[in-house]
């Protein structure tokens, strides 16, 4: 088994989009190791995406993902980081597949209402962030 990170951001958990979001992982075959909802303040959004630290977004990024509160996961499965990112869709919803989680749930680019690791080392790095190895299951 592989697993993955992923993150509900604010925008859909503030429009009630959680329990959708996760059945559809649960119906693509994911199993969740660890969930928690959390809300970040700017500087631990600031550290989650460091490494778009010297983007032009990463202000409106990191405002965005302290506004509200987040749903943090560790899913599982075979294949995880490469069929969840097919599951989420494209970083803009206006060029993601129908059915994706983003196409079905974010209102634009940059509130896309998930994140999804782009790669087992990312994965790792990420779950570490938001949870002790205690908390997975």
């Amino acid at each position: 088994m592989e697993y993955t990170f992923s993150m509900i951001k604010p925008g859909a958990v503030e429009g009630n989009n959680i329990g959708a979001i996760l059945q559809k992982i649960e119906v693509a075959g994911f199993s969740i190791c660890a969930m928690k909802k959390s809300w970040l303040t700017k500087e631990q959004a600031q550290v989650f995406y460091e490494v778009h630290k010297d983007r032009p977004f990463f202000d409106d990024l990191t405002e965005f993902m302290s506004s509200g509160p987040i749903i943090a996961l560790i899913i599982e499965k075979e294949n995880a980081v490469e069929d969840f990112r097919t599951l989420i869709g494209a970083t803009d919803p206006s060029k993601a597949e129908p059915g994706t989680i983003r196409a079905m749930f974010a209102k634009s680019v940059s509130q896309n209402a998930i994140h999804g690791s782009d790669s087992i080392e990312n994965a790792e790095i990420e779950a570490d962030y938001f949870f002790a190895k205690r908390e997975r299951y």
